[in-house]
C-alpha cells in the first residue's frame, strides 16, 4: 500500500501517516489495516475463518429456523443477515476516506421488507481509523433492523502469549453475560469480567461467543505483554459480542444493536429483544473507532 489514492476494481485502498487500510467492495468488508512497519492488526482471513471484519445487517446472530415474522408474512433470513455477502458502491474515495453505499432492491425486498440506504464511511486520520455507519429509512413506514461490526483482530498481538492478552473495559461490567443455545440467546452466566478487566482465554469461547446485552462502556482496550494495543470506542451501538474459535489466532471484538433470537421467542420482528428503529425518511448513525498503539 502506497500513500496515494488507489482504487481498485474490488475495493479501495486508504492510508494516512501512520496506518494503511484495504476495504472490499464485496460487504463493504474491512480486509486490512497496518501500520508503517508493516504489521496487521487484523485476521488474514485464513481457512480456519475466511473473513477480516463482516458488516452484520440487517439482523445480528441467528434466527429461530433462520426466519421471521413480520405483518403476517413470514420472511427467511440466514446468520448476520445479507450485507456482509452484498456488492456496495463506491460512492467517493479520496487517499484517507472512502464512502460505500447499498441499496434496497428487489433481491433484499424478498427477505426484508423495507427501503433502506446502508452508508458504511471509513476514514483515516494518523493511528485511528473511523468507520461510520449510516441506516436510512427511505420508506413511508417505521424500519427495523440490526446492524453489527465484526471486526477480527490478530491474538495475540505480537510475539506475547496468548495469556498475557486482556480486554480493559471503560467501566466495571458487573452484569451477567448471555451464551448461546443452538444458536439462539440462551442462559445467563456470571461475568468473566474482574472490576473492568476481562483476562482472555481460549477456554471462554468453548461454547461459541460471550454476549454483553447489558452494558455500561463505551470502549475497550484491547493490550497483550508485546505492548502492542487497540483502543476502541462506538456509539449507538448498544451491545457487544466477544469471540473466538478456539485453537484459531483471531479475537473478534463486535459492537453491536441487536443479537440472537432469545430461546423461546416467537414474537414480530419489531417485537424482537435488542432491535433498532428508524422513522420514515430517519438516519441513524452507528459508529466505530479503532485507535492502534
Amino acid at each position: 500500500m502506497t500513500g496515494s489514492k488507489s482504487e481498485q476494481r474490488d475495493g479501495v485502498a486508504l492510508s494516512s501517516d501512520s496506518l494503511a487500510a484495504f476495504i472490499s467492495t464485496k460487504g463493504a468488508e474491512l480486509q486490512s489495516l497496518r501500520t508503517r512497519d508493516g504489521v496487521d492488526y487484523l485476521w488474514a482471513g485464513e481457512p480456519s475463518w475466511p473473513k477480516h471484519s463482516p458488516l452484520l445487517f440487517p439482523i445480528v446472530g441467528r434466527l429461530a429456523q433462520d426466519r421471521y415474522d413480520y405483518r403476517g408474512h413470514s420472511y427467511a433470513m440466514t446468520k448476520h443477515g445479507f450485507a456482509r455477502d452484498s456488492l456496495f458502491s463506491i460512492v467517493e474515495a479520496s487517499p484517507h476516506s472512502a464512502r460505500f453505499a447499498l441499496r434496497a432492491s428487489d433481491a433484499t425486498r424478498a427477505v426484508f421488507p423495507f427501503e433502506f440506504l446502508l452508508e458504511v464511511e471509513f476514514t483515516l486520520d494518523g493511528p485511528r481509523l473511523d468507520i461510520r455507519h449510516g441506516v436510512t429509512n427511505l420508506g413511508d413506514a417505521d424500519m427495523h433492523f440490526s446492524i453489527g461490526a465484526h471486526p477480527a483482530f490478530c491474538w495475540p498481538l505480537g510475539d506475547a502469549p496468548k495469556a498475557q492478552s486482556r480486554i480493559n473495559f471503560e467501566r466495571h461490567e458487573p452484569a451477567p453475560i448471555r451464551k448461546l443455545t443452538g444458536g439462539l440467546l440462551g442462559r445467563m452466566k456470571d461475568s468473566p469480567v474482574e472490576g473492568r478487566t476481562l483476562p482472555l482465554r481460549e477456554e471462554l469461547f468453548t461454547d461459541d461467543a460471550i454476549i454483553f446485552d447489558t452494558l455500561a462502556s463505551k470502549s475497550l482496550v484491547y493490550c497483550c505483554g508485546s505492548g502492542r494495543s487497540v483502543q476502541i470506542a462506538w456509539e449507538g451501538f448498544q451491545h457487544l459480542g466477544l469471540w473466538s474459535k478456539p485453537g484459531a489466532d483471531f479475537l473478534c471484538i463486535e459492537p453491536w444493536h441487536g443479537y440472537d433470537s432469545p430461546v423461546g421467542f416467537a414474537g414480530q420482528l419489531d417485537e424482537k429483544p435488542g432491535i433498532a428503529h428508524a422513522r420514515p425518511g430517519e438516519t441513524r448513525d452507528f459508529t466505530l473507532r479503532i485507535e492502534i498503539d
